[in-house]
């Protein structure tokens, strides 16, 4: 085979743990294409994946009429169609361009309409991670066995696409050997729990006084949910929030040692960015560390050692659980971690 649409039109987070997925098919199949049907905002992490040839935006696809939509589809001359996120819609469209190996999972009824090829695969209840259930869809293609955790992070790597500007680069200059340029992202848009910004500032307190570096980083929106925080801590740390766009976040967390950060975006591209990335997790299914751990080379989490925070899932955010962690366990991970190149 030699062109693959892999589609996964969700969050950023998710789709880094899709990228093995097209690091083995560049393995099985040496020369062959791989194209990404993902969400718009996402195009900056395919563009930093090297086992990525294009990108086809779904939020532009949206915008053409239903039989344009097909022809795009079919212009991509795919040979296999591997629907990691289930869409309904795109599932149709791909029938309809007649792309002629079409996988999904089998427990999704319209696949059962749309896909030649059905996984049995129900993530709920399984005890392997996001990232080896999406290698399940590689079955149809030649996949005999799920590799283990250690085997899918070369398959995952990134490679920031976007060069670091001059003042930002600033920023990170080292001022005495074993400084760490750490960022701290507090908030998660709702993809997780949070540990809240009480111990985030503990933590950013206690780096400064270890005579480290702190960012924080966050969208525009979250900076101004953060404002009094981020004020009160101004002279031990320096705000990002709401002033680099995606690339130019993903250049400047490579060229920084590491990131702190709940079960979100940013660290999932910190851990694929080669960096140290340390999260910071409730013990609740499905959201654990056993389901959600960053994957690089550098990647851990802190999770506190109780099987379920049951009494925590009426809450819609809040977890007793994951505040119960102290920053002083982070700090303690932290303070092995070494200085790292630039990338």
């Amino acid at each position: 085979m030699n062109t693959f649409l892999v589609s996964r039109t969700d969050a950023i987070g998710d789709l880094v743990l899709t990228l093995p997925v097209c690091g083995w098919l560049k393995q099985r199949y040496p020369g062959c294409r791989v194209v990404l049907l993902g969400r718009d905002y996402t195009r900056a992490v395919a563009a930093a994946c090297p086992a990525i040839d294009e990108f086809i935006s779904d939020d532009d696809l949206q915008q053409l009429p239903v039989a344009e939509q097909v022809a795009a589809l079919r212009a991509v001359g795919a040979e296999a169609v591997l629907h990691v996120f289930p869409s309904r819609r795109l599932a149709r469209l791909c029938r309809q361009a007649r792309i002629p190996l079409r996988i999904g999972t089998r427990n999704r009824w319209f696949h059962w309409l749309t896909c030649n090829r059905l996984v049995p695969l129900s993530r709920r209840n399984s005890p392997l991670h996001e990232a080896q259930l999406n290698m399940e869809l590689l079955r149809p293609l030649g996949l005999t066995a799920v590799p283990s955790l250690a085997e899918l992070v070369p398959l995952g790597r990134l490679v920031a696409a976007t060069p670091l500007t001059p003042a930002h680069a600033g920023l990170l200059t080292r001022e005495r050997p074993g400084q760490l340029n750490i960022i701290l992202h507090p908030r998660s848009r709702g993809h997780g729990r949070e540990w809240g910004l009480e111990h985030y500032g503990a933590l950013a307190r206690a780096l400064y006084q270890r005579g480290h570096r702190v960012f924080v980083s966050g969208t525009q929106a979250e900076g101004d949910s953060m404002r009094e925080w981020l004020h009160a801590h101004a002279p031990i740390l320096t705000d990002l929030t709401g002033q680099l766009s995606l690339p130019q976040f993903m250049a400047f967390i490579a060229a920084a040692d590491g990131l702190v950060a709940s079960g979100t975006g940013p660290l999932h591209l910190a851990a694929a960015l080669g960096r140290h990335a340390l999260g910071v997790f409730p013990p609740m299914r499905p959201i654990h560390p056993g389901r959600w751990a960053p994957l690089g080379p550098h990647a851990g989490y802190v999770v506190l050692d109780r099987p379920d925070c049951q009494d925590c899932r009426q809450a819609p955010t809040a977890c007793t659980c994951i505040k119960a962690i102290a920053a002083a366990e982070l700090l303690s991970r932290i303070d092995t971690w070494q200085p790292l190149a630039a990338l």
